[in-house]
């Protein structure tokens, strides 16, 4: 019988420790310090809690040159309403964190109505004030550490995140400054899934966080994209409950029968000139749009997600 020195039992037992240590998914412990970085960069958590309100206006871009004003304004913990203007037309988007409605006057529609099963389903993602990956166990969410693909020809984190719905999405995190540079979705546009991709750019600080200026979005293996380029960014602004409870529409009381005695002859119609038809915008690409309807749904406005704490305008995908 062959005795062992206790040094060498110890030494032993330290080394099949560590080789099962190595053997353990490190996914998990990955994807938390990249989301870790995340927020630090983008200005750390007291700051983003102390944003209590947003509002982002710009400019939408479409194909064959069509443009249209785009407007988003959150609140927390939960409520949005977008916006999406064209030709003196506005549709609106909103959610008050209890039951979402649209108006969407292309349609010939000037009333609001309550939203369809998956544009409720989206404005519910949409309206997560601080993203998907920030305090995401909290919010039921799962997020995993994936491996690295190029983005663009450079390399970058890929995390696969499981929203609590259990719509799947996949960021892809800057190997520099940990935040997203490209985000891809998976949704359904009138009854077929869709795979889309945004990449996000140009980002700049405003009241100590960090955001994206610009997104682009495609059908993903399509060349064809829409692009946000956001020109203002408020945050703390006051924002009434009424921006996102659905208003109520007031009935018309039945008219009086008319008196015989007092009729007056009316007076001849006034011929109106013949109108044009009113162009219709394009069907938004991301889940984050609708205007027939964005991804199908009725969102307008892309939610974009905070920056990076660099130099404005620095990240890759800033093109």
């Amino acid at each position: 019988m062959i005795r062992r020195h206790p040094k060498e039992k110890n030494m032993r037992r330290a080394l099949l420790a560590l080789m099962t240590l190595a053997a353990l998914p490190l996914s998990a412990q990955t994807a938390d310090e990249i989301v870790s970085k995340y927020v630090k960069t983008i200005g750390g958590m007291d700051k983003l809690q102390a944003v209590k309100s947003v509002r982002r206006s710009g400019k939408f871009t479409g194909g064959g040159g069509f443009e249209a004003r785009v407007l988003e304004e959150k609140r927390r913990p939960d409520q949005i309403r977008q916006e999406f203007s064209i030709q003196g037309m506005v549709g609106v988007t909103a959610y008050d964190g209890r039951s979402g409605w649209k108006i969407e006057p292309w349609q010939g529609k000037k009333d609001p109505e309550p939203l369809g099963e998956e544009e409720m389903k989206s404005i519910v993602e949409d309206s997560d004030f601080d993203g998907p990956l920030v305090n995401y166990a909290s919010k039921g969410n799962k997020v995993e550490y994936a491996g690295m693909e190029p983005v663009e020809g450079t390399d970058a984190y890929k995390l696969k995140v499981t929203l609590k719905n259990g719509d799947v999405e996949y960021f892809y995190m800057d190997t520099d400054y940990y935040v997203p540079i490209k985000i891809e979705t998976q949704r359904f546009v009138r009854g077929e899934q869709r795979e889309y991709e945004t990449s996000l750019g140009d980002y700049k600080e405003v009241a100590g966080v960090y955001f994206p200026y610009s997104s682009e979005t495609n059908a993903k293996g399509s060349p064809f994209k829409q692009k946000i380029s956001i020109e203002k960014i408020e945050v703390n602004v006051t924002l009434a409950e009424s921006r996102f409870v659905e208003p109520r529409v007031t009935g018309q009381l039945p008219a009086a029968a008319p008196d015989a005695s007092n009729l007056q002859p009316k007076p001849p119609e006034e011929k109106k000139p013949p109108q044009t038809e009113q162009k219709k915008p394009p069907v938004p690409l991301t889940r984050r749009f609708a205007a027939p309807s964005p991804d199908g749904r009725g969102i307008f406005l892309a939610s974009l997600l905070p920056g990076e704490k660099v130099a404005e305008g620095r990240m890759r995908g800033a093109r």
